[in-house]
């Protein structure tokens, strides 16, 4: 799937204005008879401070030369929140590309260096492992592969979360609650495209997607993003059940595009019983696999 960058950011500035009324922006409204959804162009040229002209030239994705000052005055115009206003900017950085950009660049899989394997390892009590920017899985520890054994173990490969999430059919039993957290995968993704448009293995993974998913399709052309940071997951685990998790996604510096994700339990909660529980079966089933053979071998 080829991103059009010039077509993202008209595509996105469109669907942020047609969302947004213009008694929302603080503008006067004569009349009922308004034929478009949102804000006008020229409403959102006026709020921004620049001419309708000018507006439409970035809104048909002609990006290059417009400044910082410009873009967040239509950030503040759109109501745009700290995802979408970093979007904006990447999408203009994007569209200013001179027609011939250079080839995209090598996308091979990436390393996890021992000395973050050893950190993981270290994280006894929490799930944890990490991804890359396309929520390739690339490695876990004890815990987390135990936790995500749906999705390491899933015929949706290599392990993705995105992948998982709209190809496998085993996913919305997982995930409580799967419509929110597949809506947010996409957002992530779309968050993701903005910032790197030349990641061929990216889009590759998009076109996948959106070739195979209905849902996928219908919620990439929302063009929300949103930032992964923190927040709460529920799951269900088949062997111990429901489990109600805190993420933090710590980026690592050294490696660009890499993060660690880790899950905690609210202390005393059924939910940090059910991780202890799990924890020991993960345990169990590292003892069967190193146990020597009834025969001595």
């Amino acid at each position: 799937m080829v991103m059009d960058n010039g077509n993202e950011m008209r595509d996105f500035l469109v669907s942020r204005r047609a969302r947004i009324t213009p008694e929302q922006a603080g503008l006067p409204v004569f009349g009922g008879n308004r034929r478009v959804a949102g804000l006008r162009r020229e409403e959102v040229a006026l709020l921004a401070g620049v001419s309708i002209d000018y507006y439409t030239r970035l809104e048909r994705g002609r990006a290059h030369g417009a400044s910082a000052s410009v873009l967040e005055g239509i950030a503040r115009a759109l109501h745009l929140d700290e995802a979408e206003r970093a979007h904006l900017f990447d999408l203009a950085r994007a569209a200013a590309v001179p027609a011939a950009p250079p080839a995209p660049r090598r996308t091979a899989r990436q390393q996890v260096r021992p000395s973050v394997r050893r950190i993981l390892d270290s994280m006894t009590s929490a799930p944890a492992y990490v991804r890359n920017a396309r929520m390739d899985i690339l490695a876990a520890n004890r815990l987390g592969a135990a936790l995500f054994a749906p999705v390491l173990s899933s015929p949706a490969q290599p392990a993705n979360s995105a992948r998982f999430m709209f190809l496998d059919p085993a996913a919305p039993a997982f995930y409580l609650d799967w419509e929110r957290q597949a809506q947010d995968v996409v957002a992530t993704l779309r968050t993701e495209a903005g910032r790197s448009p030349q990641d061929k293995a990216l889009s590759n993974l998009i076109g996948e997607l959106s070739t195979r998913s209905e849902h996928f399709r219908t919620w990439w052309a929302a063009h929300n993003v949103r930032f992964h940071r923190t927040g709460t997951k529920r799951f269900q685990h088949p062997v111990v059940g429901d489990l109600t998790l805190t993420y933090e996604a710590l980026d690592l510096a050294a490696d660009s595009g890499l993060r660690i994700s880790a899950y905690t339990a609210e202390p005393g909660t059924p939910s940090d019983d059910a991780l202890k529980l799990l924890a020991t079966w993960a345990a169990t089933l590292d003892q069967a696999a190193t146990a020597p053979s009834a025969d001595g071998g």
